[in-house]
């Protein structure tokens, strides 16, 4: 079997072949730090890091470079509000975004460049732009880069620009000192009051386009093999990192182009511009982050996912049977009376086994977590009706086992320290409620109980002993 991805170059599906046999680069657009991202934001950054992570079970070596974009307009605003510097905000703001994506089991990159990090490296690909007859400097300390340089400028977001122009559906900055009115700012000149660097054209600060492309190219290299985000950045954020790109290295930027759809709220797209967002630091103290994250994939993602409490919800409890399912299978180990499989155990094993090949299909065909995910659920009711008390501890452990790679695949059932902290303390519990049924001291087996049931725990009396799972 293959990976095959929808590529948004093409327009079509494409069977994955790396630039590297067995090696990966992959570039996910990161968020601009002036403020906490919200879910939408979450969508890009859960979708990126499962296809990295499904690239690794694949047996891929990846290199994952996710950038944080640290000047622009709205960080000088942000942090002139606040009268703290740009550097204040984006220490904040990038230490809350490691916080809040690590809730929902975002991965951190092999490398988080900052773009002000990189203002050298933006400086010379400027300059090689400016060479090449790509890019040319303006008064006022501004330059542009020349859309009508790049023959075949609009091909990833397939637009000309004879029907951006005529159109003019796309926002364009007016400014009478450009040659043509898609012409983008590489470097834009120092305002009173902003951050600046010197450059050969004027003291300023980049653009935000090329700040990507710089990124790109300094830890990845000239081409790389994907490069992912939302959809709202295909155009003209990516379409503009493919024109500079190219026009500096004559050589293809990225490969494969992956895009996730917008999330919904009420029929319209989730955004701060829209005031119609919810952000991931609000919504953290109702859901737990694992919720959120198998929120995420359980839709397509190149599929629109309509946002609710009530789906959130429903989520949750669907999540919750799965955690029931390893805790059923944790006391079946613990409590099995035989070690070994037999003949018969190794067959239901094989027939439960091929959930593994399933799984893989469905995350073969453009990472679909959806159908990854209903995997895992025929998985589980498979492992509730066919294990039980009389089965080995090597059956249960395998079986357990299988459930719990498929699922860390997608970044789920993996909080093993916090279901192992709350196991400790549910066991310690119930065997002081049975030290208590022993003495006959009902008030404290009773009030041990409650106790339980407001952790959400309820127990269960089984001939192989007391056996607990969650409400």
């Amino acid at each position: 079997m293959t990976i095959r991805l929808f590529n948004d170059l093409t327009q079509q599906k494409e069977e994955f072949v790396p630039l590297e046999p067995g090696k990966v680069r992959f570039y996910n657009c990161g968020p601009t730090v002036y403020d906490y991202f919200h879910i939408g934001n979450a969508r890009n950054f859960v979708v990126a890091d499962a296809l990295r992570r499904y690239l690794e079970y694949r047996g891929y070596e990846v290199t994952f470079v996710q950038n944080f974009t640290d000047i622009d307009d709205r960080m000088i605003k942000r942090s002139n509000d606040r009268g703290i510097t740009v550097k204040q905000l984006a220490d904040e703001m990038i230490a809350i975004y490691f916080e809040d994506a690590g809730a929902l089991g975002v991965r951190k990159a092999d490398v988080h460049p900052r773009a002000t990090e990189l203002i050298a490296e933006q400086i010379h690909m400027i300059q090689e732009l400016i060479e090449k007859g790509h890019a040319y400097a303006v008064p006022g300390g501004d330059v542009y880069f020349r859309v009508t340089s790049k023959a075949d400028y609009g091909k990833l977001s397939h637009k000309n620009l004879e029907d951006l122009v005529a159109g003019a559906s796309e926002r364009v900055d007016p400014d009478d000192r450009k040659e043509h009115p898609f012409d983008f700012a590489l470097w834009k000149g120092q305002k009173p009051g902003e951050p600046a660097w010197d450059a050969p054209w004027g003291a300023g600060r980049p653009g935000w386009h090329i700040e990507c492309s710089a990124m790109a190219r300094k830890y990845l290299g000239d081409t790389i093999d994907i490069h992912s985000g939302g959809e709202d950045l295909n155009f003209p954020h990516h379409e503009n990192e493919i024109a500079q790109s190219e026009c500096v290295t004559e050589r293809p930027f990225a490969r494969y182009w992956v895009h996730n759809a917008h999330l919904m709220i009420s029929g319209s797209k989730m955004s701060k511009s829209l005031g119609n967002f919810f952000t991931v630091r609000d919504i953290l103290k109702h859901f737990d982050g694992e919720v959120v994250r198998m929120f995420l994939l359980s839709a397509h993602y190149r599929t629109q996912l309509n946002f609710s409490d009530e789906l959130v919800d429903h989520t949750k409890r669907a999540l919750e049977r799965l955690r029931n399912t390893v805790s059923n299978l944790e006391h079946l180990a613990k409590v099995a009376t035989t070690q070994q499989m037999t003949p018969d155990e190794a067959e239901v094993l094989g027939e439960l086994s091929k959930a593994r090949h399933r799984f893989v299909e469905a995350m073969d065909d453009d990472l679909n977590t959806a159908d990854g995910i209903a995997v895992l659920f025929d998985l589980a009711r498979e492992l509730n009706s066919r294990l039980g008390p009389a089965s080995s501890r090597e059956l249960v452990e395998s079986g357990l086992g299988l459930l719990k790679e498929l699922a860390g695949v997608l970044g789920l059932l993996t909080k093993q320290s916090e279901e192992q902290d709350l196991a400790a303390e549910v066991e310690a519990l119930i065997e002081a409620r049975q030290a208590a049924r022993k003495a006959k001291n009902w008030a404290e087996s009773d009030r041990i109980r409650d106790q339980l049931k407001a952790m959400g725990i309820v127990l269960e009396d089984t001939p192989q002993g007391v056996r607990w799972k969650r409400a």
